[in-house]
């Protein structure tokens, strides 16, 4: 009887562990990784609603390419028990820009890592296209929190041995949403947008499938990370480390860092109705990175607030504490 129950009990948890897999949201996660410190708050989200299968992570890929950028993203995979999750590096015009806060050489001293150097990851474009050419057609959800350099690089890329079809074409047929951490609404000039100004004007101008935009203005008052410092229950963590170290050396992060990136990963993964409205229209990016805002454009949108900041505060501070499903 009990061998029974065991069996049942076994099969119940394969169809559950199948269920979540099944239904599982594949997401490419395309981050700066390096200037700030909330792109470390968005992964660490990526990883928790993997871990509780509403997400399969397909790859993480940066769109800085300082050195170490690769070996960055390594640390907090194995963390998460992903060390498999393939990892690409922007080529020859990608930014170089990283952490003064030094956050970055001080978790790959600490941390596990099988990716050392860049050299050892994927081409940032080759990887898009390998994975694209792979799923599901109107399937995955791309979620940018850096520059647009890889997407720009992407849609002028041609035929290669993972696809005969044109990155703009591949884009078109297997990505089903754009969420992106950029800009400033109605109007503004954003970090991610303005760095690299023209890979931002090429993207959304030949982007053909929807776009869902998490402004500068969302992540502002949205205020993160002192609950996860002050967790004494939390002791070996590089999201942890990240936070003590960042947080006491910047004035401005005294009551938390601004989570612009935990937004995107937010809405994302869970929809925007619970938390925001959204403002349809088309964006318009200048030759200097500023942007405005078309109303009459279509096909994209950007979050307006529905509730207080602080209710998402809150639920992104219980997510980026969250820690790794101990393996058997």
């Amino acid at each position: 009887m009990v061998k029974y129950f065991l069996v049942v009990v076994l099969v119940l948890m394969s169809v559950l562990i199948y269920a979540q897999s099944s239904e599982a949201k594949p997401v490419i996660f395309d981050s700066d990784m390096g200037p700030d410190y909330d792109d470390v708050g968005a992964i660490t989200m990526l990883h928790a609603f993997a871990d509780s299968g509403y997400v399969n992570i397909l790859a993480t890929v940066a769109s800085t390419n300082y050195e170490g950028v690769a070996s960055v993203f390594s640390v907090f995979n194995t963390y998460f028990n992903r060390p498999e999750i393939p990892i690409g590096v922007p080529g020859a015009n990608g930014l170089s820009l990283r952490d003064w806060q030094h956050w970055t050489d001080t978790i790959r001293a600490h941390y596990p890592h099988s990716i050392k150097n860049n050299i050892e990851a994927y081409d940032a474009v080759a990887l898009y296209r390998k994975i694209l050419a792979r799923q599901k057609d109107t399937s995955v959800t791309i979620i940018t929190v850096g520059f647009f350099t890889n997407l720009s690089n992407l849609l002028k890329s041609g035929p290669d041995e993972y696809s005969l079809q044109t990155g703009a074409e591949l884009v078109q047929q297997k990505v089903k949403l754009l969420v992106s951490m950029a800009g400033g609404f109605p109007s503004g000039k954003e970090f991610n947008i303005k760095m690299d100004a023209a890979s931002s004007q090429y993207v959304f101008t030949h982007w053909k499938t929807p776009v869902i935009f998490s402004g500068f203005e969302i992540g502002r008052d949205i205020k993160t990370g002192l609950p996860l410092i002050n967790n004494q229950g939390i002791n070996i963590s590089p999201v942890r480390d990240v936070f003590q170290l960042c947080i006491p050396m910047d004035k401005n992060d005294s009551e938390g860092r601004m989570s612009w990136d935990e937004t995107a990963v937010l809405v994302a993964v869970k929809g925007y109705q619970q938390f925001y409205t959204l403002q349809k229209g088309h964006i318009e990016v200048a030759a200097d990175g500023s942007n405005i805002w078309n109303d009459a454009g279509e096909g994209q949108a950007y979050l307006i607030e529905k509730i207080s900041p602080k209710n998402v505060q809150q639920i992104i501070n219980e997510a980026i504490m969250h820690q790794p499903v101990r393996l058997k």
